[in-house]
């Protein structure tokens, strides 16, 4: 085996684990970068074998995809369905209602870290405005927008990856992962009104003034919204989906009122460079020997990574060590001995898996930060009291729904 590039690979995961690398100002997308770049210099990969290994089909997904997201942040769109929302006279059980269902539905269609990084602020300015406690309603936000996520192949990073590696359909997927995840989103709901009280009795509601919100545009949430119906019908027919989304791209771009560079700047540009980074990173530790050494040390031991309850709980561990996004891509790096029902199950349980720890996903950590900003402290003891318990509830039933639907053969 290749040391150097193993070291590379150690490394720079564990530095993804980590959010960084002790003395150096690098984060998550600057350490797989490069990590990426090391297994070049070390000669573990060619420069020709390190371009090959780049997904280019997952990365023109992800990045047609942030640009539909920045169309309705531009017009605004977030924040008016915020103020609609508001303008209806909701209790705290019905408002953490409403919440789940849109924040969820969103997520599925528009990717949940935008989904978080759009809603987090008003969330914070609606329940405070109505003498409401922030935490529970951002705890369920976050909850909500990753098991919301796990619905489509488009809902996450990972669930795009999954669905592109193993060629998943876009109706197929639906019809694996939406069930089990509407079903958590009601054991969440039902959960919020039970953990804790949702008014705050010591602080009375004042004026709400929605300070965070970006001017309504509607011309331009109408056109977002056709473009999205356009996307998501032409997403159950045989055009390839990298195609249909540069076409919606294509059109975006050809606006006579918001320019490129506004829709530029909204573009998660760090996750795209993460992607890149793992591609290669993945391709290097494949290279210096180190996925056959690992997959022969689980046969030895008497381990099926690829036996389903085996798989769920890899895939659970390894998304909370490491984050899901890079979980997944490591579990995908020899898809040839894995089956297609798998990718389902991955997609589940990566995702679910997400909401057990604040560093689990993203969009926690987005929720957090934005409410930090705000003066509201999202800790990591409150979150994972919070939403363990939400997070092992999807999952058993992620696992029992993947099971059924394998036994019935709806797949």
């Amino acid at each position: 085996m290749d040391l150097p590039g193993l070291t590379v690979f150690a490394v720079a995961y564990a530095g993804i684990a980590l959010g960084g690398l002790p003395g150096l100002a690098i984060d998550r997308a600057g350490v797989a970068l490069l990590g990426a770049m090391l297994m070049i210099v070390t000669r573990t990969l060619s420069i020709e074998q390190a371009t090959a290994s780049i997904d280019g089909s997952t990365l023109i997904l992800l990045f047609g995809l942030m640009l539909l997201s920045a169309q309705f942040r531009l017009g605004g769109f977030y924040s008016h369905l915020a103020v609609l929302i508001v303008r209806r006279p909701l209790s705290p059980a019905k408002f953490l209602a409403w919440l789940i269902a849109v924040s969820a539905g969103l997520s599925a269609l528009l990717s949940n870290d935008v989904i978080c990084l759009a809603l987090a602020p008003l969330v914070v300015e609606i329940t405070r405005g109505r003498g409401w406690r922030p935490v529970p309603f951002l705890l369920s936000l976050a909850a909500a927008s990753n098991i919301g996520s796990a619905a489509t192949i488009i809902g996450n990073p990972q669930n795009m990856f999954i669905g592109q590696r193993a060629a998943l359909a876009f109706d197929v997927f639906l019809l694996w992962c939406a069930p089990p995840a509407i079903l958590s989103l009601a054991a969440l709901w039902m959960w919020g009104l039970w953990r804790s009280p949702l008014v705050d009795h010591s602080e009375p509601p004042h004026p709400l003034a929605l300070h965070t919100a970006r001017p309504y545009d509607a011309w331009q949430t109408r056109k977002g919204l056709v473009l999205l119906g356009l996307l998501v019908g032409l997403f159950f027919t045989p055009v390839p989906r990298e195609i249909t989304v540069l076409g919606v791209a294509s059109i975006l771009l050809m606006s006579r009122r918001l320019t490129s560079g506004q829709f530029l700047s909204l573009v998660d540009w760090p996750l795209l460079i993460l992607f890149i980074g793992l591609f290669i990173l993945i391709e290097g530790f494949r290279a210096c020997g180190g996925l056959d050494a690992s997959l022969d040390l689980l046969d030895r031991a008497g381990i099926d990574l690829f036996e389903p309850l085996t798989f769920s709980a890899v895939s659970v561990v390894l998304s909370n060590l490491i984050s899901n996004v890079p979980a997944v891509m490591l579990l995908m790096s020899d898809w040839s001995h894995g089956e297609t029902e798998l990718a389902y199950l991955l997609a589940l349980t990566s995702t679910f898996a997400g909401n057990f720890l604040l560093i689990g996903s993203i969009a926690n950590l987005i929720v957090a930060g934005q409410a930090a900003r705000m003066g509201t402290e999202v800790s990591f003891r409150a979150h994972f009291v919070w939403t363990a318990p939400v997070a092992a509830t999807s999952l058993v039933i992620g696992v029992v729904w993947w099971l059924l639907v394998r036994m019935w053969g709806l797949g």
